[in-house]
């Protein structure tokens, strides 16, 4: 199963992608751009979807150093703040921007977009 990293500060928000998504992928989270950073490096997930506003390390400083770590990183904002941010987040090698609040279905095709079909054993 592929591993997706939610990065949110919100927890109802982190919650509420994890039971989209728990069904088609491995789900892992976190709750700021730092966390982040270790989890990618510990935990190689095959796509990150990351908030922009955090505390402790932002989104866009969280793609940065994984995007170091990892030039091949999919990294995908998703975020209420595309038109402040969005182009910021694209700079830092963000693939696509995912605007807030998000539909189960269109988030799914947002990654398979990316990752290919879900597979299914």
């Amino acid at each position: 199963m592929r591993k997706v990293l939610i990065v949110d500060d919100d927890q109802i928000v982190l919650e509420v992608l994890k039971m989209m998504l728990s069904d088609y992928y491995d789900v892992i989270t976190a709750s700021n751009g730092k966390e982040a950073v270790e989890l990618y490096k510990r935990q190689k997930p095959d796509i990150v979807l990351m908030d922009i506003l955090m505390p402790k390390m932002d989104g866009i400083e969280a793609t940065r150093i994984i995007k170091l770590i990892d030039p091949d990183a999919k990294i995908l904002a998703i975020t209420a703040y595309a038109s402040h941010k969005g182009k910021e987040m694209q700079k830092a090698g963000a693939l696509d921007i995912i605007e807030k609040p998000v539909r189960k279905m269109e988030l799914v095709e947002k990654i398979e977009k990316y990752l290919g079909p879900i597979r299914t054993v």
